[in-house]
């Protein structure tokens, strides 16, 4: 009977494999995944102008209705205006038809030139200047009334030779009014070329002088007075010598007026 033959090199069930760990070793741990770099922070700087705010839903209503009442109360604004301008060119074109307003005349009559010597040796002088003016009011049923608030100066270039008022007087309509005032300086000194050209203008009998007239006046329609307005005047005037006897060889005035619409009755 033949005999079992086993090969020489084949291990046993009960015999540890090569390659497994040994009996008392340690159980291996399992493998370690890599661990990741901690996340890095960022820090973005936007400039003021590129930032955008959102306002709350609640916030952004509340601005919408606050606009809706500003261009509610600039389109009232506007309409009031317009509704008070339209009003009174309603008025200012029936003044003009029921009353048919001319416009004033003024005129330099005279002037009298006293104090005014260019030889003297003295360097100041004190001039004085009458005046006499006539008033023209060519208006049917309006009146004139000139208040207490007015200034005259008279000018040769840039320099002020005198100064004064003009009288307060009431002119009714269809009147022509006559009047003098007088216009003084006081220690008025002439820059030297300034003198001589003044006195190479009397020697060709042609001094031109500079006058500023500024006077509130009001204007009346029958029991009603307007607001107070200003006439303003600005007047060329050339005279042939700087006398009491002096002439005037000619004139131009050119007129303006402000306004301020307040009735009294």
């Amino acid at each position: 009977m033949a005999e079992r033959v086993h090969p020489h090199n084949s291990p046993s069930h009960n015999s540890p494999s090569h390659n497994s760990p040994p009996h008392n070793s340690p159980p291996l741990s399992p493998p370690t995944k890599p661990s990741s770099p901690p996340s890095a922070t960022y820090v973005i700087k936007i400039p003021k102008d590129q930032v955008y705010r959102i306002p709350p839903p609640d916030n952004a209503i509340n601005h919408r209705n606050n606009h809706r009442r500003n261009c509610r109360c600039c389109c009232c604004l506007f309409g009031i205006l317009f509704i008070l301008i339209l009003i009174l060119a309603i008025v200012a074109a029936v003044f003009y038809l029921v009353f048919r307003p001319k416009a004033l005349d003024y005129s330099i009559q005279r002037i009298a030139v006293r104090g005014l010597n260019l030889t003297s040796p003295s360097s100041s002088m004190s001039p004085e200047f009458d005046f006499t003016v006539k008033a023209n009011n060519p208006n049917d049923k309006i009146g004139i009334r000139y208040l207490k608030e007015s200034s005259v100066e008279i000018f040769f270039k840039d320099v002020m030779l005198g100064n004064g008022v003009m009288p307060a007087f009431y002119q009714p309509s269809n009147n022509v009014t006559v009047f003098k005032t007088v216009l003084k300086g006081n220690g008025i000194e002439l820059r030297g070329s300034d003198r001589k050209t003044l006195t190479e203008a009397q020697k060709k009998l042609e001094v031109p002088l500079s006058i500023k007239v500024r006077v509130a006046v009001r204007v009346k329609v029958g029991s009603v007075e307007s607001g107070k307005m200003t006439v303003t005047a600005e007047c060329d005037v050339t005279v042939d010598k700087l006398t009491a006897q002096a002439k005037i060889v000619s004139r131009h005035c050119n007129y303006g007026v402000v306004i301020f619409w307040v009735v009294k009755i």
